[in-house]
């Protein structure tokens, strides 16, 4: 497949305080033809804003760049963690009591995926955001170490779709490609779709079943949860019926693909959850989000037996 240099972003994630807006969707809308196929841009991008944490008993932001042991993109945010327990220990310091009221609902909820490997778009950098969500112990990774996980890499990078890239970076499928030739092997969790959806909406001749065939190749068969799609709109690609055709998409490959598991987020999610863009998510959602994410991983393949479904929520 031919690989498109440049995509429509989502709105991008930001550094305002939480709870208010990033971005507001613009009306206008133009078609870039780019490498032979027409990809749908947005007229104005406020810019792109990448986290960057690392684990060992707290979190701590990391120079952005690339890494040879690590070739990801540099505006991507990296998440590296590999001892997660022992992160746990000090995101439970970090958040007193609350912390130990969590981990405590957490001990009978554990994943067989010891080692994770993460790949996301905005509304997954901000899961890893001290601007949205200040205490450790709410982050992505401590909730993948509440349920067992004991190696895990994130990327997440606004405007990530899995063919389109922004300047600068990588989209899903190299990510996940140059992870699998550097030795990755694991559970992958796919927080991806929002932009590919609104791509397609958009113009773009690469469908919604090439894309997830694409990430699913990366996968050779080990175990895959990919968290489906919401956004409130009611125009525009990234309108809720094109983001509801990306999650029908996405129920079809389970028939494909045995390792596939899928969270269903879109029916998990409340509106007030979200922003006023309609797209990402407040502190609480952002909270909320990173918790039934590892949630749904020890749901979908837990510590011992088989998922009850293919379909968690």
């Amino acid at each position: 497949m031919r690989f498109l240099h440049s995509g429509p972003p989502e709105p991008a994630s930001g550094s305002k305080p939480a709870g208010r807006p990033r971005f507001r969707l613009s009306r206008s809308w133009r078609i870039a033809v780019v490498a032979g196929a027409t990809v749908g841009i947005l007229a104005t991008i406020a810019g792109m804003t990448a986290a960057a944490v690392t684990s060992g008993g707290t979190n701590h932001a990391v120079a952005r760049g690339l890494s040879q042991a690590s070739p990801v993109s540099p505006s991507a945010g990296k998440y590296v963690a590999h001892k997660a327990a022992a992160a746990t220990r000090g995101h439970a310091r970090a958040g007193g009591t609350a912390a130990h009221h969590r981990g405590a609902s957490h001990q009978a909820l554990q994943t067989s995926c010891r080692t994770v490997a993460h790949i996301g778009d905005s509304t997954s950098v901000d899961l890893i955001s001290p601007d949205y969500l200040p205490n450790p112990a709410e982050r992505l990774g401590a909730r993948y170490a509440d349920i067992g996980v004991k190696h895990l890499k994130i990327d997440a990078s606004g405007g990530r779709s899995i063919v389109e890239e922004l300047p600068g970076q990588l989209n899903g499928y190299k990510v996940a490609s140059a992870w699998r030739s550097h030795g990755y092997h694991g559970c992958w969790v796919f927080a991806l779709g929002t932009n590919d959806a609104a791509n397609i909406a958009a113009g773009s001749t690469i469908g919604m079943t090439a894309r997830i065939n694409e990430m699913m190749a990366v996968a050779h068969g080990e175990p895959v949860l990919w968290v489906n799609t919401k956004t409130l709109l009611t125009s525009g690609p990234y309108a809720s019926v094109n983001e509801q055709a990306w999650d029908k998409a996405l129920v079809k490959a389970l028939a494909r693909y045995p390792n596939l598991r899928i969270f269903n987020w879109s029916a998990v999610a409340q509106p007030g959850w979200f922003l006023s863009d309609g797209v990402h998510y407040n502190s609480p959602g952002c909270a909320i989000r990173a918790k039934a994410i590892a949630d749904a991983l020890a749901r979908a393949f837990p510590v011992h037996g088989h998922g009850a479904s293919k379909i968690v929520r």
